[in-house]
């Protein structure tokens, strides 16, 4: 919000008369809206790891929630009898999460105002 609110098509505006709460509504709001999005899709991969990572550990969801680090926990035991154990949880989190960086990245680049050609 700081950077977008001296950038200069809000110093434009306000020089053309704009008010304060039409500058903040037609030009700050919505060039200030599209990183947010951005980073809040990256940090819910981060999130989901992290909440895995303290269930694989024993501090985070009980045993009895369904979880891809309780699996995970659960599944280490039998790592060299049973592999595929291990495997489909630790894919699945880690396709999901790669999901998310990547649907992160395709909005930030679809939803950038300077990389947009003219």
């Amino acid at each position: 919000m700081i950077e977008v609110r001296n950038a200069d098509f809000v110093t434009a505006a306000r020089s053309l008369g704009v008010s304060k709460i039409g500058t903040l509504v037609r030009h700050v709001v919505p060039n200030a809206l599209a990183p947010i999005i951005v980073l809040a899709t990256m940090e819910l991969g981060v999130f989901i790891v992290t909440e895995a990572t303290l269930s694989f550990l024993g501090i985070g969801l009980p045993g009895s929630i369904m979880s891809w680090g309780n699996d995970i926990s659960a599944a280490k035991d039998t790592l060299r009898t049973n592999p595929e154990v291990l495997m489909f949880p630790a894919t699945a989190l880690s396709i999901t999460v790669l999901s998310f960086i990547m649907l992160g990245d395709a909005l930030r680049d679809a939803l950038d105002p300077k990389s947009r050609k003219r």
